[in-house]
């Protein structure tokens, strides 16, 4: 299984509701020091119903700027209708939310 094939199954564990890093993902793929080319993956997933690339924030549960379908807003809306909630800073409550 390739690097990016191993992302992309770490990203469909994460269930509606929850969220995870990017290094998170990196480990569960199994690449521990692959936290950027799990951003890149993510930018280039082949199935955006079946991948929810949504649900992969940064380490302190920001959103990611360069949302690739449709920007951070469309994610931060993605994530909100799941059932997760943001801080006043405009981060997800790591805390509570992270798988």
């Amino acid at each position: 299984m390739s690097l990016f094939e191993s992302i992309y199954q770490a990203v469909k564990s994460i269930p509606p509701g929850k969220v995870a890093s990017y290094g998170q993902i990196a480990r569960m793929a199994g690449n521990p020091g692959a936290a950027r080319q799990v951003g890149w993956a993510l930018h280039v997933n082949p199935d955006q119903s079946g991948i929810p690339c949504h649900r992969v924030v940064t380490k302190d549960g920001r959103v990611s700027p360069a949302f690739a379908f449709g920007g951070q807003n469309v994610q931060v809306r993605m994530l909100t209708d799941e059932g997760v909630e943001f801080l006043a800073d405009g981060r997800v409550d790591m805390e509570k939310y992270q798988l």
